[in-house]
C-alpha cells in the first residue's frame, strides 16, 4: 500500500521530501535504520519511494490479507511468506516491499543466516500489492508489471475501492475479476485460497 507524497505531509520526515538525486543501496539501507517506521523503496532508477503510516482500513485489509496467506504458508511448508515490512532486491536494481509475498522453501534454504537478516536477494514467487486510497493505480500495475519481468510467477493486484483483482502471470494477458469471493492461488501455491470479501 503506497502513499503519494506532498510537501505538506507532516507524516513524512523534512528531508526525505524531494529527495531528486539517484540513491544507492548503501544509503538506502542506512535510510531504512534511520526511519523503521516508514516503508521505504527504491525503483532501479534510484528515486526513492516514501510511504507514510497506512490509515486504519488499509492496514485492517492488509493484516488480513497477510493472516490468510500466513496461517496457508504454516500448513502447507512448502515456502515461506512475508508481510509488508519485507524488502527484496530485484534483478533490475530496485528494491521493493510487496504488502505481501511468498517464495519456494528452496530459496529461504539456500540463504545464509547472515542474508536471512537483510533484503531478500531475488524477486518473490508470489506478489500482492492491496491499492489504498493514496494510490495511482497506473503506477500500481507498473509494479505488478516489474514483479513479473524480475521472476514473479503470480501477482494480485487489489483494489478494495472497485472489488476489483488484477492478476498478473509472467507472458500472459492480465485478467481482471470484478468482486470475486475468493481467489484461488493454485497451482504455485496448492490449496491457497483467499477469502478476498473480508478485505473489503
Amino acid at each position: 500500500m503506497s502513499h503519494s507524497l506532498t510537501k505538506h505531509d507532516a507524516q513524512i520526515p523534512p528531508d526525505l521530501i524531494g529527495v531528486t538525486r539517484p540513491v544507492t543501496h548503501r544509503q538506502f539501507e542506512r535510510l531504512c535504520r534511520k526511519y523503521p517506521d516508514l516503508r521505504l523503496e527504491l525503483t532501479s532508477t534510484g528515486e526513492l519511494i516514501v510511504m507514510p503510516p497506512a490509515g486504519l482500513q488499509s492496514s485492517r485489509s492488509n493484516f488480513d490479507l497477510t493472516y490468510q496467506l500466513g496461517i496457508w504458508a504454516k500448513r502447507d511448508d512448502t515456502g515461506i511468506s512475508f508481510d509488508s515490512s519485507a524488502g527484496f532486491v530485484l534483478p533490475n536494481g530496485a528494491i521493493r516491499g510487496p504488502d505481501a509475498s511468498w517464495i519456494k522453501r528452496e530459496k529461504w534454504d539456500r540463504l545464509t543466516d547472515k542474508q536471512k537478516e537483510r533484503f531478500g536477494p531475488f524477486c518473490p514467487d508470489f506478489v500482492v500489492e492491496v491499492s489504498s486510497p493514496g494510490d495511482r493505480l497506473t503506477q500500481l500495475r507498473d509494479k505488478m508489471l516489474e514483479y513479473m519481468e524480475n521472476g514473479a510467477s503470480l501477482g494480485w493486484l487489489i483494489d478494495p475501492r472497485s472489488h476489483r483483482v488484477y492478476v498478473y502471470r509472467p507472458d500472459q494477458e492480465v485478467v481482471v475479476l470484478e468482486n470475486p469471493e475468493i481467489l484461488s492461488a493454485d497451482p504455485l501455491l496448492p490449496g491457497f485460497e483467499l477469502r478476498i470479501a473480508e478485505l473489503w
